[in-house]
């Protein structure tokens, strides 16, 4: 007679095998970790092709790509580490501190929001300029997470923006484009 993979017994509330290892769970697929999994790795090979698009002047030993190679190369090792991970089975689990209900699906139309609004920063780079972009992504980002006084975001956005703007794009000289609203600022460096 053969011994089913699980009795069906139950220890302390925790179903166990014959043996009184924990039972396995029935195999799900975790649909949301596969996307975001699959999300970063593709965002890793997108790094990595964009260095080959860097500029790098004749003669420089450590130039601009040393930087983006290294993240790029971390951000494609654990984005597949990750995958790996999930297609094993391997779920990440709330923490004792985490506020979730870890029996809510994954809210799609918030992540389409903040994808949206990302996307919709690297288009309005240009025409508007970094900081107001940047200021309008900080704020649709706090708008979509449901902050309460989503408008003060939207202005500590602004604040923040131009700080960076002025001491990146300023006194740097990295090339974040003053747009058309701050070009008069921009002629000051």
């Amino acid at each position: 007679m053969t011994v089913p993979a699980s009795s069906g017994t139950e220890e302390q509330g925790v179903r166990v095998d014959h043996d009184g290892r924990p039972a396995r769970r029935s195999p799900s697929v975790p649909i949301g970790e596969l996307v975001f999994a699959g999300i970063m790795v593709a965002l890793g090979v997108f790094a990595v092709v964009g260095i080959f698009l860097i500029h790098v002047p004749v003669g420089m030993k450590a130039g601009p790509t040393v930087f983006p190679i290294f993240v790029s190369v971390i951000l494609l090792a654990s984005a597949v580490a990750v995958l790996i991970g999930v297609l094993r089975g391997e779920r990440g689990g709330a923490e004792e501190a985490e506020d979730i209900d870890e029996s809510l699906p994954t809210d799609w139309v918030t992540l389409a929001k903040l994808a949206g609004l990302v996307v919709a920063h690297l288009l309005l780079i240009e025409p508007l300029g970094w900081a107001p972009a940047a200021a309008l992504l900080f704020g649709g980002v706090a708008w979509s997470l449901a902050a309460k006084r989503w408008w003060m975001a939207f202005l500590i956005g602004i604040v923040v923006a131009l700080v960076i703007q002025v001491a990146f794009g300023g006194l740097l000289g990295l090339s974040l484009p003053w747009g058309p609203a701050l070009g008069w600022l921009g002629r000051m460096f």
